[in-house]
């Protein structure tokens, strides 16, 4: 990188650290910490939405996967429409009216406090996780890129997030993700239009993609034993739908919508933005690989091997591209990183203080001492993020076990969403009894793969979440069905008491 790239980089992270610090004064309550006053315009948290959605390990996954193979990643993202209008009709109606920051105070109300606690704990679990790999991502790839030293990357972006985070709250969260959503698509039409307009020129780039198939879709085969576009489309509806209707840092930002239609608007902005952009990322993989098909003297020997393609995109900002633009596009790379994790600091410091310091430790705290708490909080999830970054630098394959782990415990949470949401009896001794047969279905799906034998999961993998989700909803609605040929009743806060 030039001495122009870098500076570059540097004043934006310096000026979105600088304006997230900026929101202090708005955020000296714990409702204006953890919901922003319920005051900010729905195009904003849409575009916070869209920032979430498309983190860094989007930013480079998705170039990648076009490389290697196809456009098969973007039937995931057809499946975000249904997940927004899913969203729109019940999720956001459903959390506006309970008036909850916490996405798990209604599995509480529904369930009980296991169902609360669990949701919570492996939603903590999960993001601490998510923090670290970002980090770490971000910091390899401006390792290779700047020279610097990664720890010492690592560290320094910790520390200026969790800054800004801690003074800021949420709705500097979602102002800076605003600036840095804007960053990220300029930064993508940058290397879209240097790809098109340089040599060898649009025309040769789009032909040679499209003799190997490159903007394929995949198989369309009926199949569900490997990725085609059925299995893709299933996992896009359960994981989108999980997003939208489960995932706090979701829920958080629907609260702080200032109405309930700008809360609705804002889904649907983070989705019809995400759709291009994302298709304009798979565009930038399939180009680049006609790119070095045509020039593969501009490739080195160790990015020709299979499996590198999540590399060749940086290779190609930091060798191709105009000085400036290169920092431009590395800037919206840092932007990425921010943009997701400061979403789970905050999200999970919020999680921390209404699920475990004022529903557990201290139910009657005052608002200076929720606020010292979700300070304090925010600070030592950014240093825990921090330092599981740091880590995966020597146990990388640790964490990938961890990863596994994680999808295994925090499977069924939609599922036990969806049971509560749409099913008026059932209950928490139904509800339990479900998330058990739907984690012994997790178990079997993952574990069972691993070996030869007839009773065996030969699905593919993707297809695990989608069958434990199904499993868990169908066992809970067919014992709620049984209890209510008992005679047994009680109301129930779902999607039509909202309704009506």
């Amino acid at each position: 990188m030039q001495g122009l790239d870098i500076a570059v980089l540097i004043i934006y992270i310096l000026a979105v650290t600088a304006f997230g610090a900026w929101f202090y004064r708005r955020a000296d309550t714990p409702e204006g910490f953890t919901a922003a006053g319920s005051r900010l315009p729905g195009w904003a948290v849409g575009l916070s939405i869209f920032g979430t959605y498309l983190s860094s390990i989007s930013f480079l996954a998705l170039p990648g996967k076009a490389y290697a193979s196809n456009w098969l990643a973007f039937v995931f993202s057809l499946s975000l429409p249904l997940a927004a209008w899913a969203a729109g009709k019940w999720f956001v109606p459903l959390y506006r009216a309970s008036g909850d920051v916490s996405a798990y105070a209604y599995l509480e109300r529904r369930f009980g406090l296991w169902a609360r606690m669990y949701a919570m704990t492996f939603y903590l679990l999960t993001q601490l996780a998510r923090m670290g790999t970002i980090m770490f991502l971000i910091a390899l790839a401006l390792e290779s890129l700047t020279g610097w030293d990664i720890k010492t990357i690592i560290v320094v972006s910790g520390i200026l997030i969790t800054f800004y985070t801690v003074v800021g709250g949420i709705e500097a969260v979602i102002w800076t993700d605003v600036i840095q959503s804007i960053v990220l698509t300029l930064g993508a039409m940058a290397c879209v239009a240097v790809l098109l307009l340089g040599d060898p020129g649009a025309a040769a780039l789009f032909s040679k993609a499209a003799e190997a198939d490159k903007f394929s879709l995949g198989s369309f085969a009926p199949v569900f034993t490997e990725a085609t576009v059925w299995v893709v489309l299933l996992y896009g509806i359960v994981i989108n739908l999980q997003n939208f209707g489960v995932d706090q840092s979701y829920i958080q930002r629907y609260q702080t919508a200032r109405s309930l239609e700008d809360a609705r608007c804002s889904v649907w902005i983070g989705v019809l933005v995400y759709i291009p952009v994302g298709l304009m990322f798979l565009l930038i993989g399939s180009l680049l690989w006609a790119y070095y098909q045509l020039s593969p003297e501009l490739l080195p020997e160790a990015l020709q091997a299979a499996g590198s393609g999540d590399r060749v995109f940086p290779h190609f900002i930091v060798t191709q591209l105009p000085a400036g633009i290169t920092g431009l596009l590395i800037a919206a790379l840092a932007a990425a990183a921010m943009s997701s994790v400061d979403t789970s600091i905050n999200s999970s410091s919020t999680i921390l203080m209404t699920d475990v310091y004022r529903r557990l430790v201290n139910p009657g705290a005052s608002d200076k001492q929720a606020m010292r708490f979700l300070r304090l909080a925010t600070v030592g999830l950014g240093v825990l993020g921090t330092a599981t970054a740091l880590l995966m630098i020597s146990i990388k394959s640790a964490l990938d076990v961890w990863w596994h782990l994680a999808g295994i415990f925090s499977g069924g949470m939609l599922g036990l969403f969806l049971l509560g949401a749409f099913s008026r009896r059932a209950a928490g001794a139904q509800a339990l009894a479900a998330m058990v047969a739907g984690f012994a279905v997790i178990v079997w799906a993952t574990f069972s793969s691993k070996v030869d034998a007839a009773w065996a999961n030969s699905l593919h993998s993707f297809m695990t979440t989608v069958i434990a989700t199904v499993a868990i909803f169908g066992v809970g609605i067919l014992l709620s069905r049984g209890r209510e040929r008992r005679g047994v009743s009680k109301p129930a806060e779902t999607i039509y008491d909202i309704e009506q």
